[in-house]
């Protein structure tokens, strides 16, 4: 692996084929290291960086993290504007630098998707279908035939993925279980801002007003996640009770489910999960919570 020296910082390999990461991982791989895998679309910011502290603490000296950058189309829907998506790469190498690592890879569209869009693709099931399915009924098939594709592509033996994208992390793992790929799906906790608000790509779309506005979904969740210990009822009523008469708020949904997204138990470990539209801007959140009956 040859990385570049900038102004006394080291830079990570930069990779954008097969062969240019199996070059990047060579010397890890013929130590008996491990790789960990964190892939990202780009637009990195902080939550992203914890990532890769994550999957640094997954690693040892004879261990390399590697961020892939690519800008999945197959995961977005015909009326999302994949043109709009923030694409700041220098920017997120520097992020990658910083937090020391190992490789990134880049790939092109051609790269990912020989031939054009894939003939075969990973279908979600059931749990797709529902939450974010519901409006996005292509996204998670694009998701989880990138992930795959990556999968195949670097070999990681760990991949982490953030709590944010919570279905999306349910999913993978159920991906990794049933299609039996040897990858440890590691979930890291969601990074906010001081408001509350968790840090997304999405939020550059945000003019002032609307990141203020964009603050009662957390809020939302905070108040559902302190009713827990009165039962689920009162769990969605709270959060509802924040979100009401907010103007310029579009809620898509607010639902109380089990950590594996299926019904919600009377009691125990659960999962409140949010999707709204703040002007013309899609956020979603969730929260852990633990549900006791009253």
């Amino acid at each position: 692996m040859t990385a570049r020296v900038d102004a006394g910082v080291l830079r990570p390999f930069v990779a954008h084929t097969r062969s240019e990461v199996a070059e990047a991982l060579a010397q890890t791989r013929a130590r008996g290291g491990r790789v960990a895998l964190v892939p990202t679309m780009g637009a990195l910011h902080e939550g992203h960086a914890s990532l890769m502290r994550e999957a640094a603490r997954h690693c040892g000296p004879d261990d390399a993290v590697l961020v892939s950058i690519f800008v999945n189309p197959l995961q977005f829907g015909p009326d999302e504007d994949l043109s709009r998506y923030p694409r700041t790469f220098d920017a997120d190498l520097e992020i990658c630098a910083r937090e020391g690592v190992a490789a990134v890879f880049a790939p092109s569209l051609d790269e990912v998707y020989p031939g054009g869009e894939p003939r075969v693709t990973i279908e979600p099931g059931p749990t797709g279908r529902i939450l974010e399915g519901t409006t996005r009924p292509t996204h998670f098939r694009g998701v989880l035939t990138v992930v795959a594709k990556l999968f195949g592509l670097v070999a990681p033996d760990v991949a982490v993925f953030g709590n944010k994208d919570y279905q999306q992390l349910v999913l993978i793992r159920q991906m990794v279980v049933d299609l039996c790929m040897d990858v440890e799906i590691v979930g890291a906790e969601i990074v906010r801002e001081p408001s509350g608000l968790a840090l997304s790509s999405r939020n550059s779309y945000l003019d002032d007003g609307q990141k203020v506005l964009a603050m009662t979904l957390s809020r939302a969740l905070d108040a559902g996640a302190a009713a827990a210990g009165l039962g689920g009822e009162h769990v969605l009523a709270a959060a509802h009770a924040v979100l009401e008469g907010v103007d310029g708020i579009e809620l898509d949904y607010l639902e109380l489910t089990a950590p594996d997204l299926g019904p919600a138990p009377d009691t125990g470990e659960a999962r409140l999960l949010i999707a709204a539209r703040v002007g013309s801007t899609r956020l979603i959140d969730n929260i852990a919570l633990s549900l006791r009956s009253n």
